[in-house]
């Protein structure tokens, strides 16, 4: 063989080889999610089937998967396909995170601003990042150093640290790419919020309604974590400059007086949602602080006139300026904590002969709100829990919240208000079928007594919010109002057609921890106490009661992986993966040491040593349950 020749054939099969080299490596390269993967990601348009891109798994937050390998004949035969680690030795673990999963990786954030990528196939850790977040934060926060997700876009995973700091990071590495200080914890600004893609930015909303905040939410960009806009819930103090008609507007609701010598409050800690089809962000507002009208500067023969906006509110901004375009105001002049913070759900729903695009809230009040998301027309609003803080809704003005006159306290009158401390419907996840066409919403039920402090103390518990230790005359407001049959707490299923109740189970779940996913197979799952749940989503007929053990339940998602659907969830301790026929050994239940999430130290109820928390009983139908709770929980 010539010299020639043999050149021609080694230059040949190099080239041949490298090409083999390169198409391996082509095919290896996962699929980049960006706006455009992101706005069809758990439709049937979805370009990455299986997976779970955002925080509601689509856009919509409806927590419906198209998933149905899972199905109603063998759903209780789910068990653990494998389990792992979510705390370093000796560490305190917790967590109240959805988890993501993209090329083949689960991404799970967890207490204190620490992110996990595991396997998906088999729970090995690929990389882990700690924040490590400012020693002050934990001081800083009213309930805890909570994390309730991640974004991804672009090849990075988004986190908002505790310490009010957002992180990108290389999702295949976990390597940190940027950060942005987007305000300061010794301020008491935080971040709970799992933040939200919008084109190309990434929004978040700060925590610490609780202190001498004026709370916001933001958009910055995802190349490089620039600020691209800023919408406050809160006007400036008066004599400082507006940055806008919206903030001129708010700034005459809030009274006469030094409204501002306390900050202001309106946090934004958790609900949170972009619409591509209307580019509109829009954002659940939480509590005016202080929470007393008299520590605003009202005085009494002004309390309930002034509506306090955009506290408690449902506001809708431009998704590239940040400018007002709508908002609908849930608790008028709000003075018992009831944060409009609780995610929200989009959907496409028949009502009264007319396709309508809602979004859908059920937050801290305990009325189930049902708003058109392309204008915020009000189109209804019942109560979910008995209520007595409002007496209805003014429909001839948008569904205005009547607010009972008699709700309101000082520091010698106090109230006794349903819903109950902590709210009736918190962080847990609700969902959405449009099968079945019901709404899963877990919910706690009760009352609490407001009575008014002389002055807000920043070092009480909880936060500055300015509540007494009880007046002289107590009071009920009437009237007490609502449904009979949901007990102290549990899971119902709404019609959002008629906004009413369908079938309910009381003692499932609450307000807070856990949460729901539904599926197109006609099931729905619940994350409640130590037990994973599986019903049928159309009549609530239960199908699965599977103990997993371990205190601390995140809320499911369920993705699929070598042709096989999982569902999985995290734990204060470890994140648990589940499939039909799953055969490993549960953990065993925590030693009676330690202790993770907020306030639960050795011994306490649902922390490691402790019993799990126990189902609340039911009530009386007649007659809802006074049950006061620690109130300000869980921002």
């Amino acid at each position: 063989m010539t010299t020639l020749k043999k050149t021609a054939l080694w230059a040949s099969g190099t080239v041949a080889a490298l090409t083999l080299i390169s198409t391996g490596i082509a095919q290896q390269q996962p699929r980049t999610v960006d706006a455009k993967v992101l706005k069809t990601a758990g439709t049937a348009k979805d370009a990455e089937p299986g997976t779970w891109l955002t925080y509601g798994l689509t856009q919509t937050e409806q927590r419906y998967s198209l998933l149905k390998q899972i199905d109603e004949t063998n759903v209780g035969k789910l068990g653990l396909a494998w389990s792992a680690p979510l705390a370093e030795a000796g560490a305190r673990g917790g967590t109240e995170g959805t988890p993501l999963m993209w090329n083949n990786t689960l991404y799970q954030s967890m207490d204190n601003s620490i992110v996990y990528a595991i396997d998906a196939r088999t729970g090995e850790r690929k990389w882990m990042y700690d924040a490590k977040i400012d020693p002050a934060t934990a001081r800083h926060m009213c309930c805890g150093t909570h994390n309730r997700g991640l974004a991804i876009s672009e090849g990075k995973i988004i986190l908002a640290a505790n310490d009010a700091r957002l992180i990108a990071l290389d999702a295949l590495s976990g390597k940190e790419l940027w950060q942005s200080k987007v305000a300061d914890i010794n301020d008491y600004y935080s971040f709970t919020i799992a933040p939200r893609i919008a084109g190309d930015n990434v929004v978040v909303g700060v925590g610490g309604g609780e202190y001498f905040i004026r709370g916001f939410f933001a958009a910055y960009s995802l190349k490089d974590g620039k600020l691209a806009w800023k919408f406050h819930v809160v006007p400036p103090k008066p004599g400082q400059p507006f940055e806008d008609a919206a903030q001129e507007k708010a700034s005459k609701t809030w009274g006469n007086g030094d409204w501002a010598k306390y900050g202001g409050g309106g946090s934004v800690w958790d609900g949170l949602v972009y619409d591509p089809d209307t580019n509109l962000v829009i954002a659940g507002t939480g509590n005016a602080e202080p929470w007393p009208q008299e520590l605003r500067s009202i005085p009494k023969s002004e309390w309930g006139k002034w509506d306090a906006l955009y506290t408690c509110s449902i506001v809708a901004v431009d998704a590239k300026s940040g400018k007002l375009k709508w908002y609908y105001q849930t608790v008028p002049t709000d003075s018992w904590d009831l944060d409009s913070v609780g995610g929200f759900i989009m959907a496409d729903i028949p009502i009264e002969g007319k396709t309508r695009k809602v979004i859908m809230q059920a937050p801290k009040s305990g009325v189930f709100y049902i708003i058109d998301r392309t204008n915020g027309q009000f189109i209804s609003a019942e109560p979910f829990v008995p209520v007595n803080w409002v007496k209805g809704f003014d429909k001839n003005n948008n569904g205005k919240p009547i607010i009972n006159q008699d709700a309101f306290y000082d520091q010698t009158n106090s109230v006794l208000i349903y819903p109950g401390g902590g709210g009736a419907h918190n962080w847990s996840p609700m969902s959405y079928n449009p099968n079945a066409g019901l709404v899963y919403l877990p919910y706690s039920a009760g009352s609490y007594t407001f009575s008014a402090a002389a002055e807000p103390d920043p070092k009480a518990g909880g936060g500055a919010h300015g509540l007494g230790r009880g007046g002289q005359n107590k009071t009920t407001p009437m009237p007490i109002w609502g449904p009979e049959n949901v007990g102290r707490g549990g899971l119902q299923a709404r019609d959002p057609k008629t906004n009413q109740i369908k079938w309910v189970k009381t003692g499932r779940g609450a307000a807070t921890g856990g949460g729901t996913l539904t599926t197109a197979s006609n099931l729905l799952f619940q994350v409640a106490g130590t037990t994973l749940y599986a019903y049928k989503a159309d009549t609530g007929d239960e199908l699965l009661a599977l103990p997993f053990n371990l205190p601390g339940g995140a809320p499911p998602v369920t993705y699929t992986i070598d042709n096989t659907q999982y569902i999985c969830f995290a734990t204060g301790t470890r994140f648990m993966a589940l499939k039909v026929g799953g055969t490993e050994k549960m953990p065993d239940p925590p030693p009676a040491r330690g202790g993770f999430g907020r306030g639960r130290g050795p011994g306490a109820p649902g922390g490691p040593g402790g019993a799990p928390p126990a189902a609340p009983p039911a009530a009386p139908p007649a007659a809802p349950p006074p049950a006061d709770g620690l109130h300000g929980q869980e921002k």
